[in-house]
């Protein structure tokens, strides 16, 4: 019998294991419950019809567990499983802090 040869993937140590995890940034707006904060998080769309770059905004769920971030800071969020019903993205670091 001959021997088989198996390819592997190569990955960059950029990478994170599973893949590259998407990061976003924002700002807390709420921390009144217990390591979750929610995040209000800018994005810029192209209007399909006219061209024009529209603001849009979204008010994200994360997870906290350190129950480090306050109302005010700016803070970045990556994206992780299901851990609740509405909570999918967890807490990455605290950038800037209000005082």
């Amino acid at each position: 019998m001959a021997d088989k040869k198996v390819k592997t993937k190569t990955t960059s140590q950029t990478l994170a294991p599973r893949g590259r995890r998407v990061e976003v940034q924002g700002e807390v707006v709420a921390n009144k419950m217990q390591k979750t904060i929610s995040v209000l998080v800018y994005r810029t769309i192209k209007h399909e019809k006219y061209g024009k770059y529209v603001k849009k905004s979204s008010i994200i769920k994360a997870h906290d567990e350190k129950q480090e971030a306050k109302v005010g800071d700016t803070v970045v969020i990556y994206e992780t499983r299901p851990l609740s019903k509405t909570k999918r993205w967890a807490l990455a670091n605290v950038v800037n802090t209000t005082k």
